[in-house]
């Protein structure tokens, strides 16, 4: 009988960002001959935890659950699973340090919790923010420029990561200046109201930073009805690949983004199937990993990375990711070296 796998995917059906990260999880799942039911929860921690509860206490119970520690959740997952049976593995957003502490040694307090992985988010961060203010000082001839920031929620680490990363690089850059960094919580709406204040504040913004490309949009949105034109008067930097930010930038609305993220599911897929693949005696808690996933966009891989999104898969085999029958010692070629 096929390993089943339940995601708990932490954003709504019609995200596109999440919608891609389905469609490459499920790829992996079928290649591997693994049973995969993507719930979408539309960043609703009743309903989140509504499933999980289903999941590990119900009657149909699956063999793994896979979660995002979004709006802190796992805590509660945890709790939920105990003696449930049901191995559990975190994917872009594991637990904080602060929730380690308290829930102390998860090997021995939940020994079903496996492993994480996630993004380099902070990277992410850290790259976009740099590529836009050398964007900036390129034009600004020595003049200080000022910078709006737009991080997604204060309870998710890959919003505190990326955000971690704007702030190293700013902190290389003293002609930036930093004017406000508000939280638009990843909405395209929400940015839009907040920066027809900020602008109106700030009228002399020159540069944008953003954690995800919907808040962007909802600025550049904003930027347009001051008269300024997005991409040249205002400067833009985003997080995601979707097709619409790949427009922007060929438009040149977007002047720089970084993705890739999208596969962390899949990835997640390669370590379940190596994990049950392993003698039940031989198992080890895989413990938080971090993928080297995400970089900056070159405009020459647009076609490229068009043409691949055309398929469930991308164009990536996640077989030949799998460690199975590797020699022993090998390393996953994806995870980030400590």
């Amino acid at each position: 009988m096929a390993v089943s796998v339940v995601f708990l995917n932490p954003g709504p059906a019609s995200d596109v960002y999440w919608q891609a990260y389905a469609r490459f999880m499920q790829a992996a799942a079928e290649k591997f001959e693994m049973s995969l039911e993507v719930i979408y929860t539309d960043r609703d921690t009743r309903k989140l935890l509504t499933f999980a509860r289903e999941a590990l206490q119900g009657t149909h119970r699956p063999d793994y659950l896979v979660f995002s520690n979004e709006l802190n959740v796992a805590p509660e997952i945890l709790r939920l699973s105990t003696g449930s049976g049901v191995k559990l593995f975190a994917v872009n957003n594991t637990l904080t340090p602060n929730q380690i502490a308290i829930l102390g040694d998860l090997t021995q307090s939940y020994p079903d919790f496996i492993g994480s992985l996630v993004g380099n988010d902070e990277e992410a961060g850290y790259l976009t923010a740099s590529q836009l203010f050398h964007l900036g000082s390129a034009t600004a001839k020595g003049q200080p420029m000022d910078l709006l920031a737009f991080a997604g929620t204060n309870n998710t680490p890959v919003s505190l990561k990326r955000e971690q990363g704007m702030y190293r690089a700013l902190a290389e850059h003293p002609e930036v200046h930093l004017r406000q960094i508000v939280l638009g919580g990843w909405r395209k709406d929400r940015a839009l109201e907040q920066a027809r204040i900020l602008l109106r504040r700030y009228p002399d913004t020159r540069l944008v930073w953003t954690a995800n490309d919907q808040m962007a949009f909802g600025v550049m949105a904003a930027v347009a009805e001051t008269g300024r034109q997005p991409g040249k008067d205002v400067l833009f930097s985003s997080i995601n690949w979707a097709p619409a930010s790949l427009d922007a930038v060929l438009d040149g609305r977007l002047n720089v983004t970084a993705g890739g993220h999208f596969m962390l599911g899949g990835l997640a897929m390669v370590l379940l199937h190596d994990y049950e693949a392993t003698d039940p005696a031989a198992r080890k808690n895989m413990g938080a990993r971090e993928a080297q996933l995400m970089r900056l966009l070159v405009v020459g891989d647009i076609p490229r990375i068009r043409s691949a999104s055309q398929r469930d898969d991308f164009g990536i085999d996640v077989r030949n990711l799998s460690l199975v029958g590797k020699p022993a010692g090998t390393e996953y070629e994806f995870i980030r070296k400590p």
